[in-house]
C-alpha cells in the first residue's frame, strides 16, 4: 500500500485502488475517514477540512470513529490526563501492564463485554484479592470515563463487590499498657515518633516529613502540610494523601515534654530540619524504623501489631473521648466519613461506661434516692 504523509495526517492507497485518509486528532487518538476515496486529491481535501476544524476549534470525532479505538490506546490517554500522585500513577501503571492490558489491550473499547469482564475477573483467581480488586476498580473507572465520552452506552463492569476486599488483617489497637511498654522498648530517637503516631494518628509519610517549623509547642500543635512517599526507589515529597490531610493536629498535653526533649536531642538542626531524620541525614526509611519496632512490639507481647496500627490506636482513643464524626475526620485527615465511622463504632462499647458516668453525675447532685 502506498503511503503519503501530508502536513496534517496521511493518506495511503489500498490494494483496491481506493485512498484512505488518517490523522491524529486533538484527543491524541488516531482517526480515519469513515469511507475511502476514489482519488488522492479527495482524501487530501478531506484531511484539509479536518485540519480547518481543528484550527477553528470546531473539531469533533467522525461518527463511528470510536469503534477503532483499542483499549490500550484509550487507557494510555486516560492515565496521561489523570491528575494522580506519583505512587498512585505507578500503581495504576503496574495494574495495567500486569493485569488489564494482557486481556483487553488490543480489544476495541466497544468490544469489551460484561461476559469478557466476568471471565477475566474469574481467571485472576483469589490468591491476591487486593490486587484483583484494584485491577477491577481501575478497569471500571476507565470504562466509566468511556461512557462519559460516549464511546460506549454502558459500563460492562458490574460485578457486585468486585472492587472491594474484606480486610485480611483484623486490627487490634494497642492498649495503653502495651503502648507504654512499646515506647520504652524503642530507641530514644524513635520514642517521640511512636507516641505521636499512637496519640495523634499520623501516617508514616506525614511523620517522616515533619520539620521543626511544623511544630508549635506554645500552641501544642503539629502542622501537617506535606508527606513523603517512595516510588520506584525515589523519595517524593508532596501534599498529604488527600486534601483533608492538610490539617493542624493538637498534641495531647502529656506528650509535649517528650516532643520538646526530642527537638533538643534528636531532630535535625535548623528551621527546616527533619523531626525524625535518618542517621545519615534525609528521610527515615521504613525498614530502618521497622527493625526497632519489631523488637519493641515483641517486648510488648504484640507480635501482630503493625506500625500503621498505631494510627488506628490513636483514632480509637480519640473516638473514646466522645469526638464527633467531623472531629475525627479533621484529626485523622480523612476525606470521607467511612473510615472515621469505623472508629466511632469501635468506641460504642463504652456505652455502659457512659451510662455509669451519667448516673454518677445524677447521684452527685441528688441528696436522696433518684426516682425511676
Amino acid at each position: 500500500m502506498a503511503r503519503h504523509r501530508a502536513s496534517f495526517g496521511s493518506v495511503r492507497r489500498l490494494p483496491s485502488g481506493a485512498w484512505q485518509a488518517r490523522y491524529t486528532g486533538p484527543d491524541l487518538i488516531r482517526h480515519k475517514a469513515p469511507s475511502t476515496f476514489q482519488t488522492k486529491g479527495d482524501a487530501e481535501a478531506w484531511l484539509a477540512l479536518r485540519r480547518s476544524e481543528v484550527l477553528q476549534g470546531k473539531w469533533r470525532p467522525e461518527p463511528g470513529a470510536w469503534h477503532t479505538v483499542t483499549f490500550d490506546d484509550y487507557a494510555e490517554k486516560w492515565l496521561e490526563n489523570r491528575p494522580l500522585k506519583r505512587r498512585t500513577r505507578d500503581h495504576y501503571r503496574s495494574l495495567l501492564d500486569s493485569r488489564i492490558l494482557p486481556a483487553f489491550g488490543t480489544v476495541a473499547v466497544t468490544g469489551i463485554t460484561s461476559t469478557a469482564v466476568r471471565d477475566w475477573y474469574a481467571r485472576m483467581g483469589s490468591n491476591t484479592p487486593t490486587t484483583r480488586a484494584h485491577a477491577y476498580g481501575l478497569l471500571r473507572a476507565i470504562l466509566a470515563t468511556a461512557v462519559t465520552d460516549d464511546l460506549i452506552p454502558a459500563n460492562p463492569c458490574h460485578i457486585r463487590g468486585a472492587g472491594s476486599t474484606t480486610r485480611a488483617h483484623k486490627i487490634k489497637p494497642a492498649s495503653l499498657a502495651e503502648l507504654a511498654t512499646l515506647v520504652d522498648a524503642m530507641p530514644a530517637r524513635f520514642q517521640a515518633m511512636t507516641l505521636i503516631a499512637a496519640w495523634c494518628g499520623l501516617r508514616f509519610g506525614e511523620l517522616t516529613e515533619l520539620r521543626r517549623r511544623d511544630v508549635d509547642l506554645s500552641a501544642g500543635v503539629l502542622r501537617i502540610r506535606r508527606g513523603v512517599v517512595r516510588a520506584a526507589g525515589e523519595v517524593i515529597v508532596g501534599t498529604p494523601k488527600t486534601a483533608a490531610g492538610i490539617r493542624d493536629v493538637a498534641v495531647p498535653p502529656h506528650l509535649l515534654p517528650a516532643v520538646e526533649k526530642h527537638l533538643i536531642e534528636h531532630a535535625a538542626p535548623g528551621r527546616d530540619g527533619l523531626l525524625f531524620p535518618a542517621t545519615t541525614g534525609g528521610h527515615l526509611a521504613p525498614s530502618t524504623l521497622y527493625r526497632s519496632f519489631y523488637a519493641a512490639r515483641a517486648e510488648a507481647g504484640r507480635g501482630d501489631l503493625r506500625w500503621h496500627d498505631l494510627r488506628h490506636t490513636g483514632a480509637g482513643l480519640a473516638a473514646s473521648t466522645g469526638a464527633t464524626l467531623a472531629e475525627l475526620m479533621g484529626r485523622l485527615g480523612h476525606s470521607t466519613a467511612g473510615a472515621a465511622l469505623r472508629y466511632q463504632h469501635a468506641a460504642a462499647g463504652r456505652d455502659h461506661a457512659i451510662a455509669r458516668a451519667l448516673s454518677a453525675l445524677a447521684e452527685a447532685d441528688a441528696p436522696g434516692p433518684l426516682a425511676p
